[in-house]
């Protein structure tokens, strides 16, 4: 399974997608949060800086020039005569190029694998924060929901407390209604609070991502319904992880970058071969003694041989190559990190898939139960308990199938990102499924 895998049925509805104006709000929230966020700002910044080493590392290939000035205030005392003082200049330019240099070579090699590991890191950097930006954009809409539930859920309470005052006053009802009733407004009060500080929370959380207040966001689409993930196969899901994590990839560049490492090392031993050349002039004012004016020029070749360094260069070998065999433990460690999270959060999607549906039904029977209570209540076979329970139950299900359908949608977003999948367009599908707050 390639990397353009998608999970279209976690994301898909089988409703038509409505307006585009709404299903921009999520991403445009993933793009302000691409400006303003400083762990991605950081790694941005430690990809410019990695992406140099690879000039830095083809200069030491490339041929190098220096050029050299100087003068000296110079005194010569000759032996029965008088001393002599002159002023001496001289100026050279020098150049070196590199004939045969191995361990350049094998480090310019390494930059450029530096470089990718880098890119990757950036873009795992991207990818954690489009789920950040998701998980924070639903935990938003979990806490508007829960608030709203509540509200809707104290709105009921206080119509069935008005309902027992009156059934008391005229006689039908005991005192233990209307305190019944008055218990659980108050503590759909507090509940309230308590919601109203957890959405401030949960906004001032989204709007530290995106860098600007939070408005109250769209909601997801009545009826949505969704599929499970596609392909459905477990299998190729931990296979697409294993391959195309940005955690094995950065793991697998490691391991070739340490490779290269001992080769590098091994090259120590080898001798060098530099082609250099130079232009000198010479200048002072001791005539009588010294031709005032020299011109030299001079091109060959230089040697060196590495003869003997107390064992350090064997020792470099020695520690690259145990650090090879670190870094080929370390792809296994990324592979099976990678497929375990891919296992994990396929299995949570399918899970939660079940739990919406078993919601969907809770729902459902809620309902019912509740419409037969308030019927049983007004022909006196039920008493209020039994009527606030019955709404403390459908509400509750209301606002846990609202939180399992969020979750699905941000764990179909997860599974996208264990295979290294996970793009703008995914974030697109989702938004696609929300609309206005009415």
């Amino acid at each position: 399974m390639k990397r353009n895998i998608v999970c279209a049925g976690v994301l898909a509805t089988l409703f038509a997608i409505g307006s585009p104006a709404f299903a921009t709000d999520l991403v445009q929230a993933w793009r302000d949060a691409l400006v303003h966020d400083a762990q991605l700002s950081s790694a941005r910044a430690q990809l410019a800086a990695t992406r140099e080493r690879v000039p830095l590392a083809r200069a030491a290939l490339l041929p190098a020039a220096n050029a050299t000035a100087s003068i000296n205030r110079q005194e010569i005392d000759i032996s029965n005569a008088a001393s002599r003082e002159f002023t001496g200049q001289s100026y050279a330019v020098a150049v070196s190029f590199p004939l045969y240099r191995p361990q350049n070579f094998e480090a310019y090699e390494q930059s450029k694998l530096a470089e990718m590991i880098a890119e990757a890191q950036y873009a795992q950097a991207q990818q954690d924060l489009m789920l950040r930006v998701a998980q924070a954009y639903f935990d938003v809409l979990a806490a508007q929901n829960n608030l709203a539930t509540i509200r809707s859920q104290k709105v009921a309470i206080s119509e069935q407390l008005a309902s027992a005052k009156r059934n008391f006053e005229v006689g039908t009802a005991t005192v233990t209604d209307q305190q019944e009733a008055q218990s659980r407004f108050d503590l759909t009060v507090a509940q309230e609070i308590a919601a109203e500080n957890d959405l401030d929370v949960r906004r001032a959380a989204l709007a530290l991502l995106v860098g600007k207040p939070v408005t109250p966001l769209p909601t997801l689409r009545a009826g949505v319904h969704l599929e499970g993930p596609q392909p459905p196969v477990e299998e190729e899901w931990t296979s697409s992880a294993r391959d195309d994590s940005f955690a094995v990839q950065q793991a697998l560049t490691a391991s070739e970058l340490a490779r290269r490492e001992i080769e590098k090392q091994r090259y120590a031993r080898y001798p060098t071969l530099d082609l250099v050349a130079q232009l000198a002039h010479n200048r002072n004012a001791a005539s009588t003694l010294f031709n005032a004016n020299t011109n030299s020029a001079l091109i060959g070749v230089q040697l060196a041989v590495p003869l003997y360094t107390g064992g350090a260069t064997e020792a470099r070998i020695r520690e690259a190559a145990a650090n090879h065999d670190k870094a080929r433990a370390d792809v296994e460690v990324a592979r099976r990190a990678a497929e375990q999270a891919a296992r994990q959060t396929f299995r949570g999607v399918r899970s939660g898939l079940a739990q919406v549906s078993a919601l969907e039904a809770a729902e459902r029977s809620s309902q019912l139960s509740l419409q037969s209570n308030l019927l049983g209540y007004q022909v006196g076979v039920r008493i209020n308990i039994d009527v606030l329970n019955a709404q403390q139950q459908l509400f509750s299900t209301q606002r846990d199938l609202a939180k399992a359908r969020y979750d699905v949608l941000v764990n179909g977003l997860r599974l996208q990102a264990t295979a290294g999948a996970l793009g703008t367009e995914d974030l697109q599908k989702v938004g696609a499924l929300l609309v206005p707050a009415k």
